[in-house]
């Protein structure tokens, strides 16, 4: 959660905080109008009810009483002026007592109302507060999973420039063996000037299975580069036989960096070159350096050794070294 977010929640509780303390106290100020108006209406009922008693016992302001005992004329006009005063006297107390009774009524009903809304009120701060508290929890615990999560990324990423460095360095060590290879070829070539011409027509397929990649320049998924994928890769299941694809010489077969467990037969001269067949990433290799082998005879067993992604048998042909198309020589396209 963001801090606006967080900001936001907090304030609402403030605010929420705040109504609820004007309800409180709108709730006793009505409150204390109630009682007022209670107390008004008992002293009002209690002398209506002094009236109401005095009359039902015939007491002294009986009007006829009071005109009976008169003097003459104007003490008779004297003691009904005081009769009539003490009747609207009598009357007002009557609706004195009605009005209080009416204003202690919306008195209590205004304070049950402020009551309500005091505590709807109070109930709305404490769930705005809760919400600010679990929006800071939130915020705490977010912030806490986002540096965790920065180190997770700063770990992740010293890991992966170490793991760039050591493929780069393992990319430019192929590069230069690749170079070896080609040397070694030619001098072999050379060397072997008398092993005739290759005359074994198209080649046999190495091994049973599928071309997945073609010879050429391509986007390498070991190195992560562009550059010459020097021969053509057919998938196979592991441990499939690998067969020689024509009579020849062993002149290589070891470990060879990116190519994993490598080797390399002369074939003769082809084209005016040394013509040789190539065999990388096996799980074993099954002859050894100056053998001679047959056409079919299996050589190794197919496996993902070296810069591999995958088992399969990389199938190079080469000329004095320098690789060229395999697909321009099998049988098939293995298309």
């Amino acid at each position: 959660m963001s801090r606006g977010a967080v900001a936001a929640a907090i304030a609402a509780a403030n605010s929420a905080g705040r109504r609820a303390n004007a309800a409180r106290a709108a709730y006793a100020k009505i409150a204390g109008h109630y009682e007022k108006a209670q107390g008004e209406f008992a002293d009002a009922r209690e002398r209506v009810d002094q009236i109401a008693q005095a009359t039902y016992m015939g007491s002294s302001f009986s009007r006829i009483n009071v005109l009976v005992d008169a003097t003459g004329p104007a003490d008779m006009m004297d003691r009904l002026s005081l009769v009539d005063q003490l009747m609207r006297t009598q009357q007002q107390d009557v609706e004195r007592l009605i009005h209080t009774r009416a204003a202690a009524r919306t008195a209590q009903d205004r304070a049950g109302l402020a009551k309500r809304e005091a505590e709807e009120a109070e109930a709305l701060a404490r769930g705005k507060l809760t919400a600010a508290k679990d929006a800071q929890v939130a915020a705490v615990t977010a912030q806490k999973a986002l540096i965790r999560l920065a180190a997770t990324r700063q770990a992740a990423l010293r890991v992966a420039n170490a793991q760039r460095a050591s493929v780069l360095a393992q990319y430019r060590e192929a590069v230069a063996s690749e170079q070896r290879i080609r040397t070694a070829l030619r001098g072999w070539a050379i060397k072997s000037g008398n092993d005739g011409r290759y005359q074994g027509g198209r080649l046999l397929m190495p091994v049973r299975g599928w071309k997945s990649s073609d010879f050429g320049n391509r986007y390498d998924p070991y190195y992560r580069v562009w550059q010459l994928h020097a021969g053509t890769d057919i998938a196979a299941p592991g441990g499939t036989p690998i067969h020689a694809a024509a009579a020849g010489r062993v002149i290589r077969a070891g470990w060879s960096n990116g190519y994993g467990n490598y080797t390399c037969i002369n074939h003769g001269r082809l084209d005016g070159a040394g013509f040789q067949t190539c065999y990388g990433h096996q799980s074993r290799i099954l002859v050894h350096e100056g053998e001679y082998v047959r056409r079919g005879e299996v050589i190794g067993r197919v496996g993902t050794t070296g810069a591999s992604t995958g088992y399969h048998l990389h199938f190079e042909t080469r000329f004095n070294g320098v690789p060229k198309n395999p697909l321009s020589y099998l049988p098939s396209c293995l298309c």
